[in-house]
Order: structure tokens, then sequence, then C-alpha cells
């Protein structure tokens, strides 16, 4: 490769590369970007490398190289605009000559050994735009209390992120430090981990376009000053592990994007303010380790996007309210050692999304409510140090366990586990709780059992399709075995089954204890019997009594598109996954114009497209979808789709429509070519997928598409790079912020083919489907 004397630019990153840096790089003497990143790569830099004076990027990230950066770096490179050493073992300090690299704008050397002090005169890079020191052991000036270091940053007017968290700083934020320096640029703040003490400057409230303010974990002290409510943009404000006392200030309520906000670990106390549960844009709340008292505000049980609530170790008390089966989106809700009193609710049952609840350390008491049974995604699990009843205990009499539960003592070894459909993992004297959930499923399913000997079953797909009994789906799925389970979901499970004809089929069973699970169930069948297409999912039959629904389909043995996507085990090249989106385009065009009645199917995402044998996708789960006439296309729904997939029209105002689909294929066609889901962590602030894509149009499209697409000493490169041109601006046309902007799926599929069909005349490009 020295022999490459023209070379400009080496990207072979991400390909599990081992060994050191070949010395002969130092012959390409026009090099000007060299991307080794996310390898195996060990050794130190050679100094030889140093000699090529014209480097403009050096990018060695998530390797394992070592060593020291040398005093002479800025000698080295004077044109250096791009260092990422980030997630290596360099050890040594920063050299203060960095600060002479006057084009630096990228100085990430985050996650290795650095340590002594940081440069005073970093104020010297004035196009610098991000800084990442996270996770090292570097400390500031020690004659002074003050990180005089941020005083000198505040001249660089670009700054967009500064990432100092988990160090060995010490002091407090200099009274000097003009945050209105940064107040047009700066989006990220993080000096979390560190040993920073005094107060929360006020000044940093004029950091008007932060989106993430990280400061946990120090030893702050004082109260939270109001005037962080004007912070409009942020969308992360973590104090958490701090000194902070006094109350939570309303004017927080004014952070109408706030996302998260984790206050935890510090010495608030009072109320917690109501209007947080105002905040619709919140999704986890930590207020847990403090002193806050009073009952849980009752705005908080409408926020139905919040998906984290952790309230743990105060003295908050009252009851829960039945509202509480509001928080569909809930996975993780922890309300223990506080000072609750009265029953747990019923409709916590209709938390399907739960992951992790604990109540335990209240005054919680009677039974343990049934629902507690059919909270399918739950894995840990704890109740314990409340007064609730033996009874949940009694009338079974297989069950076994401790005396105090009125049932017979265990004999080791001779429990044979009757139910295996959760592996809870359960705090403290748990074991009576695992006991409690496994009487209720043994009675779940001999209810079942029984009612469907008892009830006839309705024929609601149609008289076209097969009647299958009870008897046969029970039969056929192994007593619903948890080895047959497929799928979870909101409204229930899915298992694989076999019919007595040796069909194999997937059974879609309800979750009836779950709010509209009837009318959902209905909606589906309404649907189903009405449509037949190739590329949507074929019902079988339906099996229905007073007290279970369930729909027999056609199995699909590859799995879904979102399994595909982001499984180590499993790949689609390019021409596989513009095939997939043909064909999800084809049934969207036969939903919107195929029929008299239009069907909005309003939940497009990756987990529902499904796929066959032969790879050919199937869209499923219409759930929460619309039927509608052709004379009206819009219509008004309570029932959310999924963040992130969701018309900006759709959350907003519940208005649903064909264009609200369009949008939502658009985001998932990013999706497929980038390999980034919607609420990846690279997108904060104003950054979304959809601007991310948008913004890379039409010259740097190659910097967004899924790095395993393509590769740039491929012969067909810029065929290919025309190709995702084309694939990407159909994708921004189809998420235009206006419904009335954006084309129809009968456009799109005609445009999709049309690139396929070019893509096909690449001799290179794969066409078998596998």
């Amino acid at each position: 490769m020295g022999n490459l004397s023209t070379l400009v630019m080496i990207d072979i990153g991400a390909n599990n590369l081992h060994g050191s840096i070949p010395t002969e790089f130092a012959k390409l003497v026009n090099l000007k970007e060299i991307y080794l990143g996310l390898n195996n790569i060990s050794g130190q830099i050679p100094s030889s490398l140093y000699n090529i004076s014209g480097l403009e990027t050096i990018a060695l990230a998530a390797n394992e190289l070592s060593g020291t950066l040398p005093s002479n770096f800025a000698h080295s490179f004077p044109n250096l605009n791009g260092l990422y050493l980030r997630l290596n073992q360099f050890s040594g300090t920063i050299p203060s000559s960095i600060s002479n690299v006057s084009k630096l704008t990228f100085l990430d050397l985050g996650h290795n050994f650095l340590s002594g002090d940081v440069p005073r005169n970093l104020g010297n890079l004035q196009q610098l735009e991000v800084i990442n020191l996270q996770w090292n052991q570097l400390t500031n000036d020690p004659s002074t209390r003050e990180l005089s270091f941020l005083t000198s940053l505040s001249s660089c007017k670009h700054l967009k992120r500064i990432q100092l968290g988990y160090n060995a700083f010490r002091g407090t934020f200099p009274k000097s430090l003009a945050f209105s320096n940064w107040s047009d640029s700066l989006d990220v703040f993080i000096t979390s981990g560190n040993d920073i003490t005094g107060e929360i400057p006020v000044e940093i409230s004029k950091l008007s376009n932060l989106v993430w303010l990280g400061i946990g974990k120090n030893r702050l002290s004082g109260s939270i000053p109001h005037e962080l409510g004007n912070m409009r943009k942020l969308q992360k404000l973590t104090l958490w592990k701090n000194k902070i006392n006094g109350t939570i200030p309303e004017s927080l309520c004014n952070m109408e994007v706030l996302f998260r906000l984790d206050l935890s670990e510090n010495q608030l106390s009072d109320e917690i303010p109501s209007c947080l549960g105002n905040l619709s844009s919140l999704r986890e709340l930590f207020l847990d380790s403090n002193a806050l008292s009073s009952n849980i505000p009752p705005t908080f049980w409408s926020n139905i996007g919040i998906s984290t609530l952790s309230l743990s170790s105060n003295f908050l008390n009252g009851s829960l309210p039945l509202g509480i089966g509001s928080l569909r989106s809930l996975s993780n809700l922890n309300l223990s050692r506080n000072q609750f009193s009265g029953e747990i609710p019923s409709t916590i049952g209709q938390l399907q999304n739960l992951v992790n609840l604990s109540l335990s350390m209240n005054n919680f008491e009677g039974l343990i409510p049934q629902s507690v049974g059919y909270l399918v995604a739950l894995a840990y699990l704890d109740l314990s140090g409340n007064n609730l009843s033996a009874a949940s205990f009694m009338g079974n009499a297989e069950l076994c366990g401790p005396s105090q539960f009125n049932v017979a003592e265990c004999r080791i070894g001779g429990m044979k586990r009757k139910n295996k459909r959760r592996a809870l993992t359960f705090a403290l004297a748990s074991v009576a709780v695992a006991l409690v959930v496994t009487t209720i499923f043994m009675v779940w399913f001999l209810k079942y059992r029984k009612i469907s000997r008892q009830l006839p079953i309705p024929d609601l797909i149609g008289q076209s399709h097969q009647r299958i009994s009870y008897y046969e789906v029970v039969r056929g799925t192994n007593n619903f075995d948890e080895a047959n389970l497929i799928g979870r979901g909101g409204l229930g499970l899915v298992y694989k089954g076999t019919l007595q004809d040796g069909i194999i089929v997937a059974v879609k069973v309800f979750n009836t204890e779950v709010q509209d699970a009837f009318r959902r169930f209905d909606l589906e069948c309404e649907v189903l019997r009405n449509i037949r297409h190739r590329n949507l999912v074929k019902v079988i039959s339906s099996c229905a009594n007073l007290d279970f629904k369930a729909l027999v389909l056609e199995y699909m043995p590859n799995g879904n598109l979102d399994a595909w996507l982001y499984s180590h085990n499993n790949f689609l090249d390019l021409s596989q996954r513009l095939r997939v989106m043909i064909d999800v385009a084809s049934a969207m065009e036969y939903l919107h114009e195929g029929h008299s009645f239009v069907v909005v199917h309003c939940d497009l995402k990756p987990s529902n497209i499904l796929l066959d044998g032969d790879m050919v996708a199937r869209v499923s789960d219409f759930g929460i979808s619309k039927l509608m006439t052709a004379d009206k296309l819009i219509a008004q729904t309570k029932t959310l789709g999924t963040i992130g997939y969701m018309a900006p029209e759709y959350g907003s105002e519940g208005l649903v429509s064909t264009m609200g689909d369009v949008y939502s294929y658009g985001i998932m066609l990013m999706e497929t070519l980038t390999r980034k889901k919607p609420m990846d962590d690279l997108f904060i602030g104003e950054l979304s997928l959809k601007r991310w894509v948008f913004e890379s149009l039409p010259d740097r499209v190659m910097d967004v598409v899924d790095a395993n697409l393509f590769s740039r000493q491929d012969e067909q490169f810029s065929f290919k790079e025309t190709c995702f041109k084309l694939v990407m601006e159909l994708a921004s046309q189809c998420t235009s912020e206006s419904p009335q902007e954006r084309i129809s799926m009968k456009d799109v599929l005609v445009r999709l083919n049309k690139i396929q069909t070019n893509l096909l005349h690449c001799p290179t490009t794969s066409q078998n489907r596998m």
C-alpha cells in the first residue's frame, strides 16, 4: 500500500482487523483522511505517521491502541480538523500543543486512560464544535478551586457538545464562565461523575438551545434555579446523586419537549408539581431517594406515553387509583419504600409493557389482583413488605409453600412445574408471590377450557375460512406452552401451533384483560375477512368465546423485518431490502385503493412486517387500523401508533388518513437502508432520523446508509450511490410535514419498482432471494 503515493483517503473501519497500524502508511504523503475505527487494532500509533502533515481526519476510535500523544502534536498535524481516538487505551496527558491546531473542530478522546490537567488554553481552538473527554482520569489545575479550563473553552463560540463526565475534576463552575457565549450553539453539556461542588449556576439557563444537561453524580448543593425553566428546548435534564435541596420548581414544566428528568438521590422535599404530569413528551421520570411527600398528582395517570416512573424511597402516601391502568407505555414502575396504602388496583393488569414492578415496603393490603398474572412482559416483581392477604393463595389444592399461606408444605423434588410461562425474578420474600402468579395462570387456563366446551364458537371470519375449535388450538400449541411462544405484544401473545392436518400456524391470543381487546379483535376480524393480497398476512380462522379471543394466521417462518435488520445472525442485502419494501408498498396500495372502502393501517413499523419462507413480506397487525369510505378519507382517533413512526398530525391532533401510513412507510424505508431506529440514541435535540437523512442529500447520502450494504472499492459504487439517493429522496417525500405534500402509495410503488429494475441491471448485485 505504501506505493499508492497519490492516495488521499483510507477507509477500512468496522472490519474486525487485528494487528498494528502499518508503518508503510507513512509513505502515503498525500493522505488526508484515515478511518480505521471499530476494529481490534493494537499497539501504538507509529511515530512515522506523525510525518504526514497533510492529514485532516484521524479516526481510530474503538480499537485497542495504547501509548501517549506526542508533545509536538500541533506541529505534526497543522491541518487537522477531526481527531477521533475514543474507546482505546491511550494514557499520559493531553499535550498542550493541541490548542495550536487551529482548524480542529472535533476532539474526541473519551474512554481512555488519560490523566493530568486539561490544557488551559483550549480556547485557542476557535473552530471547535465537539469536545469529548469523558471516562478518563483527567484533573483540573489544583491551584484554583474552579474548573478554570471551562473559562477558556467559553471562547469557542461554535461549540455544540461539551462532554466531560466521569473524570477527576474537583471544584466549582467558574463564576466568570460566560455561558451566554454558547447560547446559540451548545446542545449538549455533560459533567456528570466528577466532584463538582457549589451551586448550579443560574447563568447556565442562558444555554437556550441546550437539549441535554447532565450534571449528575457530583456534590452540587443548594436549590434548583427556577430559571432553568427558560431552557425550552431541553430534552434531558439529569441532576441525580447530588446534595440539592428545596422543592422541585414548577418552572421545569415549561420544558415542553422534556423526555428524561432525573432528580433522584438528592434532598428534595415537599410535593411533586402536578404540572409534571402534563408534560406529554416526558417518557422517563426519576424522583427516587429524596424526601418528597403527599400523593402522586392525579395528572400523572393521564400521561399515556411515560415508560419509566421511579418514585421509590420517599414519603409519598395515599392509594393508587384505577387510572394507573391508563399508562399503557409503562415498562418500569418503582413505588417501593413509601407510605402508599389501600389495595393494589386491578387495572394494573392493563400495563402490558410492564417489565419491572416494585411496590415493596409500603402499606398495601388485601388481595393481590388476579390481573397481575396477565402482565405478559413482566421480568421482575417485588411486592414484599406489605400486608397482603393469604387468601390470594387459597383454593388451589396442588400449590405448596410456606404454611402461613394456608398451602401444603413442598416436597423437595416432588413438584412438577405446570406453568413455564415466565421466569420472574423476585426480591426479598418473593417465593410466595411466584406461587400467586402460577396459581392465577392455572385458574385462567382451566376457566377457558371449561367455557370453550360449553359455548359455541362464532364464525367471525366468514364461511370461506376453515373453522377451528378451541380444543384444536389448545392441542396444537401444547396447552400454550412457552416453548411455542414466538411473539409478544401489547394485546397478547403469539404461539406457533400445528393443526390436525399438519399445517403449521401462528395463533394470536388476545389478552382479554386489556382495555379495547374485544373491539380490536373484532376490528382485526373485520379487516382480514374483507381483504386478500399476497403481501398481507393470511388469516386461516378465528376462535372465540366469552373469555377467549384468538386469530389463527398463516405461519411466517422467517420472523419479521425488525429481527432481520438488527440480528447479528441474519443479513439482507440491498436488493432484498428493496424487494421487502416493494412488497410492503404493494400491500399498502391495495389497502388504500384496492376496494370500495379504505383501510388505514395506523401502525406500520418493521416488527409488523412478517417474512414468509420465500422472504416475501406480509403486512400484519390490524388491531388499531381504520376502515373508511371513499368519501371520508380522514378520521380522528385516540389510539396512538408507535412513537417515531407516527405522522405529526397523528400524534398532535389524532388525525388518521392514508397519508399517515405514507409517512410511517417513509420512516420505515429510511430505517431499512440506514439500520437506525427512529428512537436511536443518535437522535437527540432537533436531530431525528428524518432530518439526518434529509440533510445527507444529495452529496453525503453514503454517510447515513448502512455500511454493510456497500464498499467504496466496489466497481458499482457510483451506481449504488445513485440508487441510494433515489430511495432516500423518495423516503423524504413520504415524510413531508404536510400530508398534502406526500405522495401516494401507488406512486411510491411505481418509483421503487423502477429503482429495483435499474439495480437488477447491475451485474454484481445479488438478484436471488434467500
